[in-house]
């Protein structure tokens, strides 16, 4: 494998980073906006997930604690 200078890496990367297409401001906001959404939804499914499993465990611990 030939070794590439630092200087020819150095052009390498300059000449990838031009290929990069950047996202718009726009497009960031509604990626963010989603990210946010999607984040408050899950957060609300798995606090409802946990109180439920949170009730089961209490009725059954009552239940044992009774017999």
């Amino acid at each position: 494998m030939a070794k590439t200078t630092p200087i020819e890496f150095i052009r390498q990367v300059q000449a990838e980073t031009k290929k990069v297409v950047w996202p718009s401001r726009k497009e960031t906001v509604m990626t963010g906006v989603m990210v946010m959404i999607m984040t408050t939804i899950l957060a609300i499914f798995f606090f409802g997930i946990d109180k439920m499993f949170d009730g089961i465990v209490k009725l059954l611990l009552s239940l044992a604690t009774k017999g």
